[in-house]
């Protein structure tokens, strides 16, 4: 399996201008850990996680160092601090060198990445877009994706998987009612696999409605969670 195959789309991403309280609303609504920051053409400038609004003056967390270690510390750290507990926008707090995979890199190097630069999210870019994120949490689902009851495959594959996830994911694209929610699609021997979150039953339904109804599909595990959202970025 590659990162297009598991990663999570579309990616709730922010600018550099959006506000740190509009990106803590949006991680804690959303319930993802991490949120990409881009430009105004799609580009992955930065990605701002919780780790980065832990220091806070808002909620009296920022870093207090002692008298020796403010006398130790390099100017340059101590503005570094400032900025990043003081900064009031995205591109204030956002980590900079961001680590990216390409969506055919394989889920091994993907992992190996993860864990060699003890990151939690890996976004995916596309000719320098942004295209999707695969999180430890998505790895995870990929092993449940893969471990589908024996009973449910077959020796030969009704359609590419790959090809029915594209396929599902173009047909939700196209629905009105499908503008808001994030999707987690995987689809191993045709049994198509279904995380994220959506606003009402009849949503979650209809995902799976859509789903269920692609030539070549052989069964739905329906994941989808409902959740309210009022934020809007």
């Amino acid at each position: 399996m590659r990162a297009r195959d598991v990663m999570t789309m579309p990616v709730h991403a922010v600018t550099p201008s959006t506000s740190v309280l509009d990106v803590a609303r949006l991680l804690g609504e959303r319930r993802i850990g991490g949120a990409p920051v881009v430009d105004a053409g799609g580009r992955i400038v930065g990605i701002v996680s919780e780790s980065d609004l832990t220091r806070r003056p808002e909620i009296g967390t920022e870093r207090r160092r002692s008298w020796l270690a403010r006398f130790l510390a390099e100017p340059e750290t101590l503005a570094a601090d400032y900025v990043r507990t003081q900064g009031t926008t995205a591109e204030t707090v956002m980590t900079r060198n961001v680590v990216t995979a390409a969506p055919e890199t394989p889920l091994a190097e993907v992992a190996e990445t993860m864990e060699r630069r003890a990151i939690k999210r890996l976004p995916v870019v596309d000719h320098g877009r942004l295209v999707g994120i695969v999180s430890r949490a998505d790895l995870v689902r990929a092993i449940v994706a893969h471990g589908a009851p024996a009973a449910a495959k077959e020796p030969q594959r009704h359609a590419d998987d790959a090809a029915l996830r594209e396929q599902l994911l173009e047909t939700l694209r196209r629905q009105p009612w499908a503008g808001g929610p994030t999707f987690n699609i995987m689809v191993e021997d045709g049994i198509v696999h279904i995380w994220g979150f959506v606003r009402s039953d009849e949503e979650r339904r209809a995902v799976a409605v859509a789903a269920g109804g692609l030539p070549g599909v052989r069964g739905v595990e329906n994941r989808l969670t409902i959740a309210h959202w009022d934020i809007g970025i």
